[in-house]
């Protein structure tokens, strides 16, 4: 069986004991049904673990008593998931996947054909379901990088203002579009090494408009082909973000 994880935010890097919040604590005692010396890995999102032993089962104050601290090293790459808002929970499952497979962060975004708009204590609310979804993903993998979650934006404004990225990959079912092993490999011949860094722009039910893809264009995305079928926005996100991880691995 595999060790029990709990998220936390120590008030030092080297604790002798964590005692976790409420909700972990209730997550590892009363979901998991962790018992006092099991062994627990806490970590904090940002790549750092503390191996502990679990010493009081409370429900809702778990203290673990921390054997070592180990420092977990990032990929040599990351990628940045600008999604598109889908209809319904389908964002909920992308930030799963995406944080499953890896990506950095997740900017959620609102396009011209974006059938969900966000405003207020609205948009706050989603971004925390979010950031728990990924929360919980990052547990149950075992990624100790729990991805950040920007703020939702105006798509064709996001893609203006991108900025830091090796690569700018949007994808696309135009004629001309690249393969990314195309892209990747221009790349290489031009830099003498893999990006370390990548951003994938996919786009709501009924894709981008030739609008924002003519913009995304002109701030240096590439049209990137994922194949010649007509994928659901949740699965071209899972693809997009696999298929680039693998070849950047």
């Amino acid at each position: 069986m595999p060790d029990f994880r709990a998220f936390c935010t120590p008030a030092t890097a080297e604790p002798a004991e964590i005692t976790l919040s409420p909700d972990e604590s209730h997550h590892l005692v009363a979901v998991n049904r962790a018992r006092p010396g099991d062994t627990v890995v806490a970590f904090d999102g940002r790549g750092t673990e503390w191996i502990c032993e679990l010493a009081a089962d409370r429900k809702n104050a778990a203290v673990l008593r921390v054997r070592f601290r180990q420092k977990m090293k990032p990929p040599p790459f990351e990628i940045t998931l600008g999604q598109a808002l889908p209809k319904g929970p389908s964002m909920d499952a992308i930030v799963r996947k995406a944080t499953e497979i890896g990506a950095r962060r997740i900017a959620p975004l609102e396009s011209e054909r974006t059938q969900v708009h966000l405003d207020g204590d609205r948009s706050d609310r989603k971004i925390e379901k979010w950031q728990v979804a990924a929360l919980e993903a990052a547990k149950q993998c075992g990624n100790p990088f729990v991805p950040e979650i920007l703020p939702v934006q105006n798509a064709r404004a996001f893609m203006e203002s991108a900025r830091g990225h090796d690569l700018k990959l949007i994808a696309s079912l135009a004629p001309g579009a690249k393969s990314l092993k195309a892209v990747l490999a221009a790349f290489h011949a031009a830099h003498g090494r893999a990006p370390r860094s990548a951003l994938w722009l996919i786009g709501p039910e009924g894709d981008f408009t030739p609008a924002e893809l003519s913009a995304a264009q002109s701030a240096g995305f590439e049209p990137i082909t994922l194949g010649p079928l007509v994928l659901r926005c949740e699965t071209a996100a899972v693809y997009a973000l696999s298929v680039l991880s693998y070849e950047l691995s």
